[in-house]
């Protein structure tokens, strides 16, 4: 069950993809779990359907879009080339950028759940006290829904380790550059013989994402304290 370099190669890809993932979609999802629980404008209805589109898109869709907008033609990928010289597809960045937009609505929803669940009865004393709106954020808001934002970010690390579809259509299956966890898996899958790798493979796969599951509902559970709500 000992894992060859090749295969450690591998774990050590799905690993740097998902936690540049994590870290690019949790500022993002915070911003827009806000935005939904706390502010009241026209659209909210249709800004809460995008968010949550890829979960209910094929990921080969989705990784189309990603094509179409990210390639070195596609207008936000152009610009990027053009400008800074980088190039998302067929790359791992293109693979971090995959999994972080579909692990976005996930984070986005256990976010929002904990933000909603702050007292604001607690938020408004502290302006009565005279406390300004970025000191009663930083030191009421954020610390109450911090669990929450917590378990959106393990959340989102345990859909983005499993993330292939939409990774596969944009960045396609390089080794040593885009093949994650899942791509490898499905690529060993197609090799007569190769049962043991994929048995290897698995049971890592299976780790990380039922250990990520696990935290995610404890910090869930701690978030919603009595209040029987929980984000799986």
């Amino acid at each position: 069950m000992l894992l060859t370099p090749e295969e450690w190669g591998i774990v050590r890809l799905s690993l740097k993809v998902t936690i540049v993932a994590v870290a690019l979609a949790t500022p993002v999802a915070f911003a827009l779990a806000y935005l939904l629980a706390r502010a009241r404008f026209p659209g909210k209805v249709l800004v809460d359907a995008l968010v949550h589109l890829p979960l209910v898109l094929p990921p080969v869709v989705t990784g189309w879009l990603l094509l179409i907008g990210f390639g070195v033609k596609g207008p936000i990928g152009g610009l990027l080339h053009d400008w800074f010289g980088l190039t998302l597809i067929f790359r791992w960045t293109g693979a971090a950028l995959a999994s972080a937009i579909m692990a976005l609505p996930l984070m986005v929803r256990a976010m929002r759940l904990s933000i909603e669940a702050v007292d604001r009865r607690l938020e408004g004393a502290a302006r009565t006290l005279g406390a300004p709106p970025w000191r009663v954020f930083w030191t009421i808001t954020v610390p109450l829904a911090l669990p929450g934002i917590l378990a959106g970010a393990v959340l989102g690390f345990a859909r983005s380790i499993g993330e292939f579809g939409a990774t596969i259509t944009f960045v396609s299956n390089i080794p040593g550059e885009t093949e994650t966890l899942p791509i490898a898996i499905y690529a060993a899958l197609q090799v007569p013989g190769s049962e043991g790798v994929v048995t290897r493979l698995a049971i890592i796969s299976v780790v990380l994402s039922l250990g990520a599951l696990v935290t995610s509902e404890i910090l869930s559970r701690r978030a919603d304290a009595g209040r029987g709500q929980h984000v799986l």
